[in-house]
């Protein structure tokens, strides 16, 4: 028999970083699941990521029992590892802070493909671009 789900919990954690400290331990307290347990599980599943940010959906059940999927991490941390840049500008119509090539948009595009509604590769480019464009990077060869 099914297992009655109780809440789902989104968070952004450092892959391999897990820790009971905020926001993890809160959100997990309260509702009663083991938070070592899950910081273990999370920091083995995402061992290689080594800090980067990545994106956990925890399912938890009524039994206080958890099921977590991990995501490929948000787009904005990959063009940001692309540009070699810190942060996106704060005018990024105004203040360019960076370039990417569209080789490199297309490989971030392939890394989020499955986490994307897009169809196609092409398809995908473009939101990756266009996420790029709001942080104020430009693609070259769009």
């Amino acid at each position: 028999m099914a297992k009655k789900v109780l809440t789902l919990i989104k968070l952004q954690i450092p892959g391999g970083q897990a820790n009971p400290a905020p926001p993890v331990g809160p959100a997990l307290g309260q509702h009663g699941v083991n938070i070592m347990e899950f910081c273990k599980a999370f920091n083995a599943q995402t061992a290689q990521e080594n800090g980067r940010i990545t994106p956990v959906e925890i399912t938890v059940y009524e039994d206080r029992s958890f099921d977590f999927i991990t995501k490929t991490p948000p787009a904005a941390v990959l063009i940001k590892e692309a540009a070699g840049i810190e942060k996106g500008s704060g005018e990024p119509h105004m203040n360019k802070v960076g370039t990417i090539s569209m080789a490199q948009v297309r490989q971030i595009a392939e890394r989020k493909m499955p986490d994307l509604n897009a169809n196609d590769i092409d398809a995908a480019s473009r939101i990756i671009a266009g996420t790029a464009r709001s942080m104020g990077v430009d693609v070259e060869g769009s």
